[in-house]
C-alpha cells in the first residue's frame, strides 16, 4: 500500500471551514462510488469501532441519505445529507445535519454544506472536501464532539477497504 499519499485537515475559523484533502490508492470509479454507493458507503463511513447503516438512499440532486452511526453498544445516532448538486465523477454536495430516525431535523445541532470534489491522477484518486458551517460556534460544536479524530480514522478505514479489492 502507498502510505506517501497526501492527507491534510485543516480548520479556518475565519471562514468556519474545515478542508479535508485526502489522496487514495484506488481509480476514480471506485473512490466515487465509495462516497456514492451506500452498500460502500456502510463499509467506511464511520469510526471504528463505530459503523453506518443506511436507511435510505437516493443519489440524485433532491434526493438524500438517512442513515444512522451505529456504535458497539447498540447506540445509534441518525443524520441526514440533502443532495443539493451532483456532477458525476467529479463533484457533489449536501447539506449535512443530525436527525431522528424518520428524517426530522434535530434543530438543536448545527448543520453543514459539503462540497466534496474528485481528481483523477492516474494512479490515484484525488478528494478534496469543503465542510462549510454557518458559524464558528457550530464549527467549534462539531471539533468538540471529535469530528477531526472521527473522520480521519473513517478515512483511513476507507484506505483499508481500497486496499483490500
Amino acid at each position: 500500500m502507498n502510505t506517501n499519499l497526501t492527507f491534510d485537515f485543516t480548520v479556518n475559523k475565519e471562514t468556519n471551514t474545515v478542508h479535508v484533502k485526502k489522496e487514495f490508492a484506488a481509480g476514480l470509479a471506485l473512490v466515487w462510488d465509495a462516497y456514492t454507493k451506500p452498500e460502500l458507503l456502510d463499509q467506511w463511513w464511520g469510526p471504528k469501532p463505530w459503523f453506518t447503516k443506511t436507511k435510505s438512499m437516493e443519489f440524485i440532486e433532491g434526493g438524500r441519505r438517512l442513515y444512522a452511526m451505529c456504535g458497539p453498544e447498540g447506540q445509534e445516532h441518525w443524520a441526514l445529507a440533502d443532495f443539493t448538486s451532483i456532477s458525476p465523477k467529479t463533484n457533489f454536495k449536501f447539506l449535512s445535519g443530525f436527525c431522528d430516525k424518520d428524517g426530522n431535523i434535530n434543530k438543536e445541532m448545527p448543520r453543514s454544506v459539503w462540497n466534496i470534489d474528485f481528481v483523477d491522477k492516474e494512479n490515484t484518486t484525488f478528494v478534496d472536501i469543503a465542510i462549510k458551517h454557518e458559524t464558528l460556534a457550530n464549527l467549534e460544536q462539531l471539533l468538540v464532539m471529535g469530528f477531526k479524530e472521527g473522520f480521519t480514522i473513517a478515512l483511513n478505514g476507507l484506505d483499508k477497504l481500497f486496499a483490500n479489492t
